[in-house]
């Protein structure tokens, strides 16, 4: 008898974002910069702090909204995996915080750090559990507090980023052309030396100097990864549609990394996709790391935007360098 064949689902969403808000003008009045600079440059216009709390805060909340909203027994779940630059501390994992938060008493789940890329290495790994037929319910959480490593005198890097968390339910489909089809996930080491956070690991754990010298912020050198990621969110995207058959028409939506809209319009242009099935809450949230896909993906389905059997591309560019390509067909 042949064994069963599955392919991962995504049967629930969640989203939470703080109820602060902080808009350019607030920007014009700590750095040299104005609301027009920050809106044709990267299409923010406003994004979400954490006043108080962590980022096991931010995935709790939006893990209870989904099992809130979909109605799912937590005891039910798996396993908890969190994709996170900027988890509670080291140790224990935020996933295990979670998991002890939200009662799901029957899962296990660790960490996962693949900076903006994060969530598509997560969504991978946790479809990669589905398909093995061993698991039931995966919870993919995508959630960063990225104020808690942003410099707020960095004009560069401060009016970028955002805190907020998202989630994904995955769970097993027999029919398979529902769910997650093909992926291609990539990292490159030499990205190490243009986006990175020098202080806080064991290279360079902290200390007075280390304080000091800011080495516990992102620094990023802003015009070298734009220029790379823009080629590799375009690129891996264009070959991922080619792998799956996909032509423009196929595609109802990209879903791509909330970075820099000028990134997201590059990408949708090599696909040959119009503006108008690009997920976009940029202007909205800013850049929140591993956030940004589920909370597209949330948004659109909560808004009526998305229905069974479209075909959506995940697509995301970050620090290592790590980048990748999803195709997953809609399945609520």
């Amino acid at each position: 008898m042949a064994e069963k064949k599955y392919t991962a689902k995504i049967t629930g969403v969640g989203m939470y974002v703080p109820e602060k808000v902080l808009d350019n003008k607030f920007f014009e009045a700590i750095v040299n910069t104005n609301d027009e600079w920050i809106r044709t440059r990267t299409g923010i216009k406003e994004r979400r702090i954490l006043e108080n709390g962590a980022t096991s805060d931010l995935a709790t909340k939006a893990a209870l909204d989904l099992l809130e909203k979909h109605n799912v027994n937590p005891e039910e779940l798996d396993a908890v995996i969190v994709a996170t630059v900027t988890p509670d501390m080291f140790f224990p994992a935020t996933a295990c915080l979670v998991q002890e938060r939200i009662g799901a008493k029957n899962a296990w789940g660790f960490d996962l750090s693949a900076a903006c890329s994060g969530f598509l290495f997560a969504f991978q790994t946790g479809a990669s559990l589905i398909e093995t037929g061993r698991y039931k319910k995966v919870l993919v959480i995508g959630a960063d507090k990225m104020s808690s490593i942003v410099d707020y005198t960095d004009r560069n890097i401060c009016i970028l980023f955002g805190d907020a968390g998202s989630a994904v339910l995955l769970e097993p489909s027999e029919d398979e052309s529902i769910g997650m089809q093909k992926s291609i996930l990539r990292i490159d080491g030499t990205g190490k030396d243009t986006l990175y956070m020098l202080g806080g690991g064991s290279l360079n754990p902290a200390t007075y100097q280390t304080v000091d010298n800011k080495w516990h912020y992102i620094y990023q050198d802003g015009k070298a990864v734009f220029k790379v990621a823009v080629k590799g969110m375009a690129d891996v995207s264009a070959e991922l549609m080619e792998l799956s058959g996909l032509k423009s028409d196929d595609v109802a939506y990209l879903v791509p990394h909330q970075a820099n809209l000028r990134i997201i319009d590059a990408t949708a242009e090599r696909m040959g996709l119009s503006k108008d099935k690009v997920m976009i809450n940029i202007d909205k949230y800013g850049n929140t790391t591993a956030a940004t896909i589920p909370l597209c993906l949330t948004e659109y389905y909560r808004n009526g935007k998305l229905k069974k059997g479209d075909n959506i591309i995940l697509s995301a560019f970050g620090a290592g360098y790590t980048w990748g390509a999803i195709h997953v067909v809609w399945a609520i």
